[in-house]
């Protein structure tokens, strides 16, 4: 049917959830915004939409109400301005939350067309996406041709989808990062940590892709992770990542979902070497730890001298969420040889803020605790915190932050432990 008349499953009052980055059925999502009128307190549950969100802008208020998992750049302005909220959860936890807590009425999906025995495939977005069609009330799936279909836990029959909206369009692509000297010198530096035969969580951005340009001589290197990109596609084509070392899932590159380029879209489908589950599986710690070697590789906004990290708010003001980088520090201490990293430039603003605080700024959520916290990696080196005491955790940490900013962070550190920092 239309999308004009898929979307009459959804009435007022109702809770949508809506799938997940590049997997957003932007065709019924247009939809529904077009015809706004007809609705009322529809609550939208969505982690990271890309492409648009225009659910959220100014006048779809009292139409429909975001509740983000995890904010980005199209829903911040919304619960800034009050017209949304952030609920804080980890990424794993989400599906479960689907249960009872915030029970679905509507799960609003993006498949691909049916196989010969009626299975569609959620793609490159399988996370909450699929526990949601399988937890709500009605399920409503727009159809695209151009959606890989990928292997793993990943499909639901016909007979589980209420409506079906054929429209095809490309995948939503995200364009290459650029790197500069600063995710160049912290890439190399996470590399030093990185060994043969160990398994990787990487996230997106240009400090993951950095890392991925000093692997090259590394062997027999495997994927867990919640997300895959394209510099992961290169590493496999030039037989770097092999997932032959890995003891679970051996010679499969695991993911929950995919962001990258139509290339990596390409390489996926049907491709029985990527395998992808529900994030309820992918991230949960105690399914992380049982790869042996699992190395996380995460990023922050700020980290203090104690080793709290910051990950998800500027003071108060919240820009994106936990995500799954509590679940890979977990699952990274419970894993037998398991490191997690925190990455981070050293400084913000075009070099006026440090990134290494005494405290951290107030009303700063703690992401990461310093008791979870292993290294934290900068351009000037790495910190190895784990086990460390406070005083220790502070010299570690003034020594790889920005030298305009140590001046202050050692006065710091000789008040706070009534000693000499040298």
């Amino acid at each position: 049917m239309s999308a004009e008349e898929a979307i009459k499953l959804i009435h007022s009052g109702d809770r949508v959830a809506l799938a997940h980055a590049v997997g957003i059925p932007v065709v019924i999502t247009d939809a529904l915004c077009e015809h706004k009128d007809n609705y009322e307190n529809v609550e939208i549950v969505q982690l990271v939409p890309m492409g648009n969100a225009k659910f959220t802008d100014p006048e779809m208020e009292g139409h429909f109400r975001l509740n983000a998992l995890f904010l980005g750049p199209f829903t911040r302005d919304a619960v800034q301005e009050g017209r949304g909220d952030f609920t804080p959860c980890c990424f794993h936890e989400v599906p479960n939350l689907f249960d009872e807590i915030l029970p679905l009425d509507v799960a609003v999906i993006q498949v691909t067309p049916p196989d010969k025995h009626g299975y569609v495939s959620c793609g490159v977005s399988v996370d909450y996406t699929l526990p949601a069609a399988q937890k709500a009330k009605r399920v409503i799936a727009q159809v695209n041709k151009e959606m890989p279909r990928t292997h793993g836990d990943t499909v639901l029959h016909v007979s589980e989808i209420d409506s079906f909206v054929e429209a095809d369009h490309p995948i939503i692509e995200l364009g290459l990062p650029r790197i500069g000297k600063v995710e160049r010198a912290i890439g190399e530096n996470c590399a030093k940590l990185i060994k043969d035969g160990d398994t990787l969580q990487l996230g997106i951005g240009a400090i993951p892709d950095a890392v991925l340009l000093f692997l090259k001589d590394k062997k027999d290197l495997g994927i867990h992770s919640e997300m895959v990109s394209d510099g992961v596609v290169k590493l496999i084509e030039s037989g770097v990542i092999t997932n032959a070392k890995k003891n679970l899932h051996p010679g499969k590159t695991v993911a929950t979902f995919l962001m990258g380029t139509k290339d990596l879209y390409d390489y996926a489908d049907d491709n029985q070497a990527v395998v992808m589950y529900p994030v309820d599986y992918v991230n949960d710690p105690y399914v992380i730890g049982q790869n042996n070697n699992l190395v996380s590789i995460n990023s922050c906004i700020q980290v203090d001298l104690t080793g709290q990290v910051a990950s998800e708010s500027v003071g108060y003001q919240q820009i994106s969420g936990i995500g799954g980088q509590v679940d890979f520090v977990r699952g990274a201490k419970l894993s037998k040889g398991g490191r997690s990293i925190i990455a981070i430039g050293s400084t913000a603003a075009q070099g006026k803020i440090s990134k290494i605080v005494p405290i951290l700024d107030e009303g700063a959520a703690v992401t990461t605790s310093r008791t979870d916290v292993d290294y934290i990696v900068t351009e000037y080196g790495i910190a190895h915190l784990q086990g460390k005491s406070l005083r220790d955790r502070a010299k570690a940490l003034i020594q790889i932050a920005h030298p305009d900013f140590r001046k202050g962070l050692i006065q710091v550190y000789e008040q706070r432990f009534h000693c000499n920092y040298n």
